[in-house]
């Protein structure tokens, strides 16, 4: 190339150059402008809302509406005129129904029964007896609690309602009676159980009955006890469950001990061990007749003799529970902890 076009070619990159620098420079640049660095977008990109449990979280209840309004009561008072369930839509063709299912009372707007009224349907089943109680005299009557129902349309005498909701089978014959105002009770914070406090010096009773006619039952059992309102019980009272020391079997077995009657002899004629019995329990020493305090030297003791002469044992505490309806001279309650098995007869007081 020569010297003159190598030095053309020069001059125009210089002032190429010069063209690209001057323009830069031209341009503006807004200081307001945010400088976004690349961690800064990540962030704003992957930020989400982010909730904030309450801390103040109301404690559970012991029991839900359908157990609570399933469970049953005793009832001192005799029953009033009560409407009743006489008939059903599908009564042609089955006997007993369900939640859904409409049916038809033997009352309407003569008897002041208005549209959109709810009941609950109950059905009495008998004064209690036969049953461990500490109070005397009448109880009251049992009473099953079967569902609840709504009226959707009255007549003079009679009214349609349908079943909206059953704990059993609804059946012709069951009364209907004002739907009972519950609330069921908070759970507490539980502790550990002393299965050998004292006593509370509190009122006491027993427990007669369980629900469904359980007489074995545990935690979250439905159960009835002699105390009521007489004995200013109310609902949400906690009450203990116990029975005495070396009561609470099935079947009664005194247990005797064997060879109880005699202390030695037990030794092979030849080698004579001793004589001593690897069963029979210490040898007293005293008897009716003979004294001597400190010398083991009589016939052995007997597991009936020990308790008999023992002085008042510890109780045994079995588990607790809350009252969630109270009547007149009796209570339902419902069972909230059970160190061992729970049957009807046990003893309940206070807390």
């Amino acid at each position: 190339m020569p010297p003159s076009q190598l030095t053309k070619n020069c001059l125009s990159l210089f002032c190429l150059s010069l063209l690209a620098i001057t323009a830069n420079s031209q341009t503006p640049r807004s200081s307001d402008a945010p400088i976004i660095q690349p961690s800064n977008l990540v962030q704003e990109q992957g930020a989400k809302p982010s909730v904030i449990a309450p801390t103040d979280r109301q404690a559970p209840r012991v029991i839900g509406r359908t157990g609570l309004y399933c469970a049953g009561y005793i009832r001192y008072q005799r029953f009033p005129k009560t409407p009743e369930i006489v008939g059903a839509e599908q009564e042609q063709e089955q006997r007993t129904f369900a939640e859904g299912a409409i049916v038809y009372l033997n009352a309407g707007s003569q008897q002041g029964i208005h549209e959109g009224q709810d009941f609950q349907i109950i059905r009495p089943r008998g004064d209690v007896k036969g049953v461990y109680r500490q109070k005397k005299d009448f109880l009251g009557t049992y009473v099953q609690e079967v569902g609840q129902l709504e009226v959707l349309k009255v007549l003079e005498q009679t009214s349609v309602a349908q079943i909206t909701f059953s704990c059993e089978m609804v059946l012709l014959g069951d009364l209907v009676t004002q739907v009972p105002l519950r609330v069921a009770p908070l759970q507490r914070a539980e502790s550990n159980l002393d299965r050998f406090a004292d006593p509370s010096g509190k009122q006491t009773g027993r427990l007669m009955m369980a629900h469904g006619a359980n007489e074995m039952v545990t935690k979250n059992d439905v159960v009835f006890i002699d105390l009521g309102a007489e004995d200013k019980i109310t609902p949400g009272d906690y009450l203990t469950i116990f029975r005495d020391t070396g009561t609470g079997n099935l079947t009664r077995v005194d247990n005797e001990e064997n060879a109880r009657g005699r202390a030695t002899g037990f030794q092979s004629d030849r080698y004579q061990g001793g004589g001593f019995s690897i069963q029979a329990q210490r040898a007293k020493d005293s008897t009716a007749f003979v004294n001597s305090e400190g010398r083991y030297r009589y016939r052995p003791i007997t597991t009936k003799g020990v308790k008999r002469d023992r002085p008042p044992m510890p109780r045994k505490i079995v588990g607790e529970m809350v009252v969630i309806d109270v009547q007149t001279r009796t209570a339902t309650a419902i069972i909230t902890r059970a160190v061992m098995e729970v049957h009807t007869g046990d003893k309940v007081e206070l807390q």
